[in-house]
């Protein structure tokens, strides 16, 4: 995916602001209304609505199609909504809409992702899609999923980052794992990724602070959930804002400063890699003690893991990383990690024959 281009142009922060869903075409053009006296360009509203369970308003579907359109007319602005089979497809390009986004439950199949890239294809149109990251952490199957969209031809491809499900009560309705679009970014430079803080948080006292770190992350851009009566929207209530308080919230952000120079950051740098250098160093006289450790067990018939060790450790190296101002949860995950590999080391120890 090299000559990937931008969904949108490159100002920075990218802004996609709109109700959940669209409910009535008063509804609809009366936030773009305002969205637009505060300068957004690009207007978002959902068509139609996977729902988690049956009964749910699941959108108007073609219905809102006329009124997207007048959005464009009227307020000159780019608009987009979510697709998940080819009939959204067909209609979304007949009436004109812009952006198409793919959305979580979507993206997390390979089979509907394809009958999207293929319908595209077939149509000969050029249009832009972002690809929602699955619910499940995997970057393997968002990176699938924005293959088949690039392999049937689509090169204005981006991504939104609406966090990863999972079960139990959080801060967070979708948990961010902020290391996943970053290692994204890593792998593929030239990807817009924006963020959506809405679906992240859940909740609108969070979109301020979501936006701000995704920005500071260095994320190219925001998608909102904005509706002009918030607290009377069909769906999604909770975490939509009213075009005022997006407005409020847009002057507030920091954006990182692009072209400063890192001449004073060298020195640091140069810290950091000596720094990991003897950290490799060390998990390298770790993993041999380790070794030796498996020798003994080897030799005296005991089990490689001992469980109740472990979970002691486990304890004291998180406290002590408090300690230190990092987190416990951070520490959890390096121990896990350097644990798995002395398990592994210690495991071909016993393969070994006398």
């Amino acid at each position: 995916m090299k000559d990937i281009k931008p969904v949108v142009d490159s100002v920075r922060p990218v802004v996609i602001a709109g109700p959940c869903s669209a409910e009535t075409e008063t509804q609809v053009m009366e936030t773009a209304r305002q969205l637009a006296a505060i300068g957004i360009r690009i207007f978002r509203a959902g068509l139609w609505k996977p729902r988690t369970k049956p009964g749910c308003f699941e959108g108007v579907g073609r219905e809102g199609l006329p009124w997207m359109r007048r959005v464009k007319e009227e307020f000159g602005m780019l608009t987009a909504t979510e697709v998940a089979t080819r009939a959204h497809v067909l209609d979304a390009l007949d009436a004109g809409i812009d952006i198409l986004w793919i959305g979580a439950r979507t993206s997390a199949n390979p089979f509907a992702v394809q009958e999207i890239a293929d319908t595209i294809a077939e149509s000969g149109r050029e249009v832009a899609v972002l690809v929602k990251n699955p619910v499940n952490p995997d970057l393997e199957l968002w990176i699938g999923a924005l293959e088949r969209l690039y392999n049937a031809g689509v090169r204005r491809l981006g991504v939104i980052h609406r966090g990863f499900s999972e079960y139990g009560h959080h801060i967070y309705r979708n948990m961010p794992e902020w290391r996943i679009p970053i290692e994204l970014r890593r792998r593929y430079p030239a990807l817009q990724i924006i963020c959506d803080p809405s679906h992240i948080g859940g909740r609108r006292e969070l979109i301020a602070p979501l936006s701000q770190q995704s920005l500071t992350i260095g994320f190219d851009g925001l998608i909102v959930e904005t509706h002009c009566q918030p607290d009377k929207a069909w769906s999604d209530a909770a975490q939509q804002i009213t075009p005022a308080a997006l407005g409020l919230i847009l002057d507030s952000l920091v954006m990182p400063v692009e072209n400063t120079s890192t001449e004073s950051l060298s020195a640091l740098r140069c810290q950091i890699d000596n720094i990991d250098n003897e950290l490799l160093e060390l998990l390298g006289k770790r993993m041999e003690v380790s070794r030796q450790i498996g020798r003994f067990k080897k030799e005296h018939n005991m089990p490689v893991v001992q469980a109740s060790r472990y979970d002691d450790i486990m304890k004291d190296r998180c406290r002590m990383a408090e300690q230190l101002d990092m987190s416990g949860e951070f520490m959890a995950r390096v121990l896990t990690a350097i644990h798995e590999e002395s398990v592994r080391q210690q495991v071909e120890i016993q393969k070994l024959k006398q």
